[in-house]
């Protein structure tokens, strides 16, 4: 290790993205922090990662139930942090006039509810970091004038919040040096979309899009801050 060396946190680290973006930090000898609640999916990521320059230590972590407390026993022995990734993501398709209550609150508490305590947590520990970014994970469904589609009501609406608050957190981490942006991914070949959309196929794969999450984690904030980019060979 050496003082390039990051210390990343990233969500929703068991599948998809965040798996693929974990091990591509890693490859470039980065100290990950694995979050997700599924601890099995995060064993096999940190075994995945066993010949890799970097380091990746698994935070077994519901996000549906946040606890500081809990988060930080987790993270006692961690002081800094220079990249917060939030890309821990429900997605729901169904029909609006059929959502209920409980459903519409589980998704917020994940896509967004969840996002907001995770930046109250680690903020302390990104100040202290020479050029700390926090990346949000959106959807191109949350962005204003791209297509939309029937079923993705919460979901999209819950996304499209990170862009706001991503401009908004810009400003306010001003004084603190602490660049926020936000990605809205086009589809991805991931298990959350093949489950809610069986019949369709992405042209992108978690691979192509962690890669590139990765290097916009480690590099964006340089030129950019408050932004919401749109990642997407399609639309969505």
């Amino acid at each position: 290790m050496t003082n390039s060396n990051k210390h990343i946190v990233i969500t929703g680290a068991s599948s998809g993205i965040g798996y693929s973006t974990a091990l591509s930090l890693a490859k470039q000898g980065h100290i990950i922090y694995a979050l997700a609640r599924n601890k099995d999916k995060l064993c096999k990521l940190v075994e995945d990662s066993k010949n890799l320059s970097g380091t990746i230590k698994a935070v077994p972590f519901d996000l549906s139930l946040f606890n500081n407390k809990s988060l930080e026993d987790l993270f006692k022995e961690v002081p800094l942090v220079d990249i917060l990734i939030n890309n821990a993501g429900l997605l729901l398709n169904k029909n609006f006039l059929e959502i209920e209550e409980q459903e519409i609150l589980e998704v917020l508490q994940v896509n967004y509810i969840s996002v907001i305590k995770s930046i109250q947590f680690f903020h302390s520990r990104l100040k202290k970091s020479k050029i700390p970014h926090i990346v949000n994970i959106s959807s191109v469904g949350g962005v204003t004038g791209s297509v939309k589609f029937p079923g993705l009501s919460i979901y999209s609406s819950s996304k499209g919040a990170l862009s706001i608050l991503s401009e908004c957190l810009a400003k306010d981490f001003e004084e603190d040096h602490i660049a926020v942006n936000c990605l809205a991914l086009g589809a991805v070949n991931t298990e959350m979309l093949n489950k809610a959309f069986p019949d369709y196929e992405a042209q992108i794969s978690p691979f192509q899009m962690g890669e590139y999450v990765s290097n916009f984690a480690l590099n964006g904030h340089k030129v950019i801050n408050g932004v919401t980019q749109v990642v997407s060979l399609s639309n969505p």
